[in-house]
């Protein structure tokens, strides 16, 4: 039995316009001889009508029952869809998380998958042409019904593509695949013919919102090739695979950035051993992630301490930073919510150097100020004042020459 995975964005399913043309795509897949895995996300901007209906009924909305109400939205998209394909003449179910039992942890509204009954899907696959697969959801071992957090029906696709070992998992979107940075800010961004699942995973790090971060991961672990498709255009698209020796050699991918940023700086804390993991324990028991972290040369026995987070979690940073000013020896702390990452992604890195100083100076040319910088194997990152987002990503994007084919492109030193 030759399968096919594919999930179709919420854009993709918002009216009865657009379900038709996911309803050709899947009619063309089906008529090459695959029975096809319809995964579907709720209709554009339902999801957020629903987490708002539940704040005007309850101050603090319990998680488990927010679940129950969010994964309404993707049961009317598999339903209407199922109708459609029924009227066009194809075998169709729809199909929610708990009916094929996709098993997840038990943290509401962000849960994890644990397991797929995939020979439960084989089955009806032998009777149905297509199963519309609600995204997003699955359920734990209570029976509860659980969602997989924003952005979730990418990871439902590639994990069905992945239990049910599919010849193909196609994630449709109203892009046309992953472009060598943001389009909307850089006319001169480039459709990328394929890319690795650790440049990938860098770049849903940064905000890139083409796939969910956990998708990525997903696919990476269980070495499932992801095609991202625009869902209007007909083009290849973008393939999300395996490193292989022709990524090496170029140099950069790409370039992203995130504005979500704030920079927090702890002044004056005691340099002792347990003072790190005083400050960042806390932090984390809270599901608060910290990005870049800067620990000044120590003086007189007192350090700072500057590093990063997400500005909707500033608030509880800095509530549990006060709690614990006074047991680190703090003399004063500090935020700036003016802030942007920007980064300068690539396999290629690994194996010439160069990028760093190249990025550097185009930074400095124009007149941009370098408040933090990290780096990884593949990735620079570098924390500058959020006005000069815009002018960073299109000073790196034309240093690097991303507007060319890699193979005209300056190769750094070896």
């Amino acid at each position: 039995m030759k399968i096919v995975v594919q999930k179709f964005g919420g854009t993709s399913v918002a009216g009865l316009e657009r379900m038709q043309r996911v309803l050709e795509i899947v009619r063309r897949t089906h008529g090459k001889g695959y029975k096809v895995v319809v995964v579907l996300s709720a209709m554009s901007g339902e999801t957020n009508r629903l987490l708002s209906l539940a704040q005007q009924f309850s101050k603090e909305p319990d998680a488990a029952e927010l679940d129950v109400l969010a994964t309404t939205g993707e049961q009317v998209s598999v339903a209407l869809f199922s109708m459609l394909c029924k009227d066009a003449g194809l075998k169709a179910r729809s199909l929610l998380g708990h009916q094929i039992q996709i098993k997840t942890t038990c943290d509401y509204t962000n849960a994890r998958i644990l397991d797929i009954d995939a020979a439960a899907m084989k089955a009806l696959l032998q009777d149905y042409d297509v199963l519309a697969v609600a995204g997003f959801q699955g359920c734990d071992e209570h029976g509860r019904l659980t969602t997989l957090g924003r952005g979730g029906s990418d990871t439902s696709g590639v994990a069905l593509a992945a239990a049910l070992k599919a010849d193909a998992c196609e994630i449709y979107t109203d892009v046309e695949g992953v472009f060598t940075t943001d389009p909307n800010i850089c006319d001169k961004a480039r459709k990328l013919d394929k890319i690795s699942y650790d440049e990938m995973l860098e770049m849903a790090s940064m905000g890139a919102k083409v796939l969910q971060i956990r998708s990525v991961e997903f696919a990476k672990k269980y070495n499932v090739p992801v095609r991202v498709l625009s869902t209007f255009i007909d083009n290849p698209g973008t393939l999300v695979s395996q490193e292989d020796k022709s990524m090496e050699y170029v140099l950069v991918s790409g370039i992203a950035y995130d504005k979500d940023q704030a920079r927090v700086t702890i002044y004056d804390v005691l340099d002792q051993p347990g003072v790190a993991a005083s400050i960042f324990g806390p932090i984390a028991e809270k599901g608060i992630l910290v990005d870049m972290i800067i620990q000044n040369t120590s003086r007189d026995g007192h350090t700072d301490m500057t590093f990063t987070v997400s500005r909707k979690d500033l608030d509880k940073t800095m509530a549990i930073l006060t709690a614990i000013k006074a047991d680190v020896g703090a003399k004063e702390i500090q935020f700036d919510t003016g802030v942007c990452k920007v980064s300068v992604i690539g396999v290629g890195m690994r194996n010439h150097s160069g990028v760093a100083s190249r990025s550097f100076a185009a930074m400095s040319r124009e007149g941009i100020n370098l408040l933090m910088i990290s780096t990884s194997e593949i990735k620079i990152t570098m924390l500058i004042e959020d006005k000069y987002a815009e002018l960073a990503v299109r000073t790196l994007h034309e240093e690097f020459e991303l507007d060319k084919d890699p193979g005209e492109r300056k190769v750094g030193e070896v």
